[in-house]
């Protein structure tokens, strides 16, 4: 029987377990999760806007915002991560441009969850329309 707590706990005897299985497990949703908080940010949507436009190098982005070219560094890895950009070196640069495949995974998510609501609400309207109206004191 182990110890309740306060009662023989020691820094000898608790153990952490770290399951790398749960951890680092990608999944279609945890992908989707990445995708979408990568567009929650502002300088992320701005940074996805220019790249659409043409390759930049991190440098130039860097100095297009108000902020440390490690914080643009740092923006550009969570758009690499989400699959929303890609980089690729050209000499001592590294050069960003925009990656369709994300923005369509992200178009086909809300797709479906429109169709998903519109579904619903139509079969409320049909309840609706169905539904005898109530009967009250006339006047």
């Amino acid at each position: 029987m182990a110890p309740r707590v306060g009662e023989g706990w020691t820094s000898q005897n608790l153990l952490i377990t770290y399951n790398q299985m749960v951890v680092d497990t990608h999944t279609p949703e945890r992908d989707v999760d990445e995708l979408f908080q990568a567009l929650a940010d502002p300088t992320r949507r701005d940074v996805l806007r220019r790249v659409g436009g043409g390759e930049y190098s991190v440098s130039q982005l860097a100095r297009q915002y108000p902020m440390s070219f490690a914080a643009v560094q740092k923006h550009v890895a969570v758009l690499e991560r989400a699959g929303l950009i890609t980089k690729r070196r050209r000499g001592r640069e590294q050069i960003v441009q925009a990656c369709d495949d994300g923005l369509h995974q992200a178009q086909a998510v809300l797709a479906d969850l429109e169709s998903l609501w519109r579904g619903r609400v139509d079969r409320m309207t049909e309840l609706l329309a169905n539904e005898p109206l109530p009967k009250g004191p006339t006047s």
